[in-house]
């Protein structure tokens, strides 16, 4: 493909000369080099497709990286980063040694706030804009933020806060509303962008805060005319809910009409005080297959842009994934049971509750990009009775934890916390990582944490969760295990209970070995005890610890291993050398799990290979920690 404008383009500063008409060719080169980027390599595509203006808008009237653009979740954040330098980069996308699909501050000094996770990009930007007063620079600060980001509390916490005079003076800020979940007519999107220009000028905004200051002096005129004008832009513009934060709302306008977005940024670059921009846009606007299927086009694997991807013949997997598992699982139990409720914050497709959804409609509850009022949302559930179920991914729990600890875990609610992507995921990297569940859930009183170890022991590990009377979490990986067949029954398994699945014929002083493993790399872990004619423990239970299982363990073997797919800090091993401890037995142990640093994206076998804990890695653990010991 040619791209004889975009090729020119190293850095933001060579789009502000550009004229209006290149900046439109440019918008639609960037989107053609999106299409064929992104179907090599797989990634997020509508959400990126859908702010190609907005991109080239905003680094056209912003001096970035100077002014600061804060993307929120990053999502939508690949034309940002083809425009600052990081083209040719796209080519290893999300590959190990590659560029993140997220904004990274070490990655570029345009990244000017590291995001992942939802709806913190008004609050990173809200202190960058009190940090520039503080210093006295004059720069500006601006959060991009979709509409579904903006269901969050802390989204409101920050405007809260935006509103308010600091040192008598407000912050420089402008927030972005990226809203594509609706369209708009040609006749709504001309009207708006004359309002929007009008709204948006100094004329305006000088007239207003004139007539303001000369009604002061007479209050109930003043009531009055508030009045009148919300009356007024009510008939024109949504509800501005903003405005009572203390922002100046401008919108809804056209973001893909680079001929309304310029004009409009540049009014509010130069206005004072917190600013709101309401932007209408349209996933995967300009390829019409994802502009017709936005939601299969979010995160597409590699495709052929010509074709799209292609829906083959559905058959049966070989094996499902552990999500999938969790999805059977979710419906049988509800048909079996009445009392079942399940919650997802927003995660409806990834945390496989599709099927459920359709079947039990009015037991299915989506709160939203909200994680702490679903954990305390299903905290009120439960004390009416129901069994809740709460769907969420490891990394995302994090965001509840006040409420996991407050509401749920003190007054010993049974809730079932399904926690989906434990451990390694892959390419969406240290921002997605489940790595530390197992520390901070393992630590509160009254809960309860299992690691199953294969898909079967995924359903049974989730029934012997939902039959206790308080709350327990449930961790699984991403994508699929060993193959194992997955029962149809409910039963759950034995309570507080592993199992050896290996014992070791060894019987030399010294060389006897134990791996407890605790999760699904109970697998490499037996590749690695046949090697090393280890004893294997698949310990299931995390909390309660099968303390006796532990001690038989120490008593006959001469070095314990322990195996997790979590942080070691605070981890199973931890709780295994508590146990220990406690009961005074002095016993060589070694601790294997994630590194004490952040994991990177990339392919998931290859990162728990760089971590050691692939069967060899393991092997070779084990054999350095016993010549170590028999030098001694």
């Amino acid at each position: 493909m040619s791209y004889p404008l975009l090729s020119k383009i190293d850095k933001p500063a060579d789009i502000r000369h550009l004229s209006r008409s290149e900046l439109k060719q440019l918008a639609g080169e960037l989107r053609e080099y999106l299409v064929q980027s992104v179907s090599r390599t797989g990634g997020h595509l509508s959400s990126n497709l859908g702010t190609v203006e907005l991109t080239i808008a905003l680094h056209h009237v912003f001096h970035t990286p100077d002014d600061r653009l804060v993307w929120d979740v990053g999502h939508q954040s690949y034309p940002h980063k083809i425009l600052t330098g990081r083209r040719d980069a796209m080519a290893k996308l999300k590959q190990l040694g590659g560029i993140s699909g997220f904004p990274r501050r070490e990655e570029s000094e345009y990244d000017t706030f590291g995001t992942g996770h939802s709806s913190t990009s008004i609050s990173a930007a809200l202190g960058m804009a009190q940090g520039a007063q503080i210093k006295g620079e004059a720069r500006k600060a601006v959060a991009i933020i979709g509409d579904g980001a903006m269901t969050a509390g802390m989204v409101f916490e920050a405007m809260n806060n935006a509103g308010v005079p600091h040192a008598g003076k407000m912050p420089n800020v402008l927030v972005v509303l990226n809203d594509n979940d609706m369209s708009i007519s040609p006749p709504v999107g001309a009207l708006n962008r004359h309002l929007a220009r009008l709204m948006s000028g100094r004329f305006y905004t000088a007239a207003r805060e004139g007539a303001k200051q000369v009604l002061r002096n007479a209050p109930p005129l003043f009531e009055l005319a508030k009045k009148l004008e919300e009356h007024a832009k009510g008939l024109v513009v949504p509800a501005t809910i903003f405005e009572e934060f203390g922002f100046n709302y401008v919108g809804p306008i056209d973001g893909h009409d680079l001929d309304s977005l310029i004009p409009t940024l540049e009014n509010l670059r130069d206005l004072e005080g917190p600013q709101f921009l309401h932007v209408v846009t349209k996933k995967g606007y300009g390829y019409k297959l994802a502009e017709n299927d936005p939601i299969a086009y979010h995160g597409p694997g590699k495709f052929d842009p010509a074709v799209g991807l292609v829906k083959a013949a559905p058959v049966q997997p070989a094996k499902p994934t552990f999500t999938q598992v969790f999805g059977q699982w979710l419906c049988d139990m509800a048909a079996a049971d009445q009392r079942l409720v399940a919650i997802t914050p927003a995660m409806r497709e990834g945390s496989g509750m599709v099927e459920f959804h359709q079947k039990f409609p009015g037991r299915y509850f989506d709160v939203g990009i909200a994680e702490q009022h679903a954990v305390t949302f299903a905290g009120g559930l439960a004390c009416e009775g129901l069994k809740p179920v709460v769907a969420i991914y490891s990394t995302f729990l994090q965001r509840g934890y006040d409420q996991l600890i407050h509401d749920v875990a003190i007054q010993n609610l049974p809730v079932v916390f399904a926690l989906d992507r434990a451990g390694i995921v892959g390419a969406d990297g240290a921002t997605h990582m489940g790595a530390f569940d197992i520390a901070f859930v393992r630590c509160i009183p009254n809960m309860s944490l299992l690691a199953p170890a294969d898909e079967a022991e995924t359903r049974q590990a989730l029934s012997a969760a939902y039959a206790q009377s308080h709350p327990v979490a449930v961790r699984y990986p991403r994508g699929t295990g060993a193959g194992v067949p997955v029962p149809s029954s409910l039963a759950p398994m034995p309570w507080g209970q592993g199992e050896v699945r290996r014992q070791t014929a060894c019987t030399v002083a010294g060389q006897r070995v134990a791996i407890l493993a605790f999760g699904t790399l109970l697998h490499p872990a037996l590749a690695a005890a046949e090697a090393l004619d280890a004893t294997v423990a698949n310990m299931r239970f995390i909390k309660p610890l099968d303390v006796a299982l532990v001690k038989q363990l120490a008593a006959e073997h001469d070095l314990i291993v322990t195996v997790e797919e979590g942080c070691v800090q605070g981890g199973a091993g931890s709780a295994v050398a508590e146990t220990l401890a406690a009961a005074g037995i002095a016993k060589q142990l070694l601790i294997l799990g994630l590194p004490d640093q952040f994991v990177e994206h990339g392919d998931p076998a290859k990162l728990l290979s760089l971590c050691g804990l692939d069967a060899a890695g393991i092997e070779q653990s084990v054999r350095t920690r016993l010549a170590a010991t028999a030098q001694t």
